[in-house]
């Protein structure tokens, strides 16, 4: 008798693949209804960091995206105020910029998916750690806690975007990652 789809299942079914010029629309789209957990972006925001990012991936199941994670090396030319956080106190650092999931995919492993696939490519370039920042003003309680099983700390805190979001600036180390 047939089972229900587990997680397994259905994560086993995802393929991870570079990110491209032709996945824009998609991943506007899913930037945009993950807001306020990430800053909304148009087009052409999207696109400019597709192409400033060392690193993007996303997360394909049955022909359709479903997630993607963005992320910065080391010694980037990135304004980003989080960014320039990790450069000055972390001098080997893999940065995820941002990742998304699909509402209906939230919750199968998708995530943790594309975590282990950030590790790998950080333990390649030889990072250290792996940084990033979860929002507590606007809170993100959910995201929060989903780092925390991932291995990250909490480093530090600060205002960003003049004071009008307050993110936890996290770490973890890619040899535990």
């Amino acid at each position: 008798m047939p089972h229900a789809p587990t997680s397994d299942d259905i994560v086993d079914r995802v393929q991870l693949r570079p990110a491209a010029s032709e996945d824009l629309a998609r991943l506007v789209e899913l930037n945009n209804s993950a807001v306020p957990a990430v800053p909304l972006v148009s087009n052409e925001e999207m696109a400019q960091l597709l192409e400033q990012a060392n690193w993007s991936v996303v997360a394909e199941r049955d022909g359709q995206l479903q997630g993607m994670v963005l992320c910065f090396g080391t010694g980037e030319d990135y304004s980003s105020e989080n960014y320039q956080y990790f450069e000055q106190n972390y001098p080997s650092h893999f940065y995820i910029d941002r990742i998304v999931i699909d509402e209906s995919a939230r919750g199968e492993g998708l995530g943790a998916k594309l975590y282990a696939e950030v590790f790998a490519e950080a333990a390649h370039r030889g990072a250290d750690v792996v940084t990033c920042e979860v929002n507590l003003e606007p809170p993100n309680p959910a995201s929060i806690a989903f780092h925390h099983r991932m291995g990250f700390a909490d480093v530090s805190t600060q205002a960003t975007k003049g004071g009008s979001v307050v993110v936890q600036l996290m770490a973890a180390s890619v040899t535990e990652g």
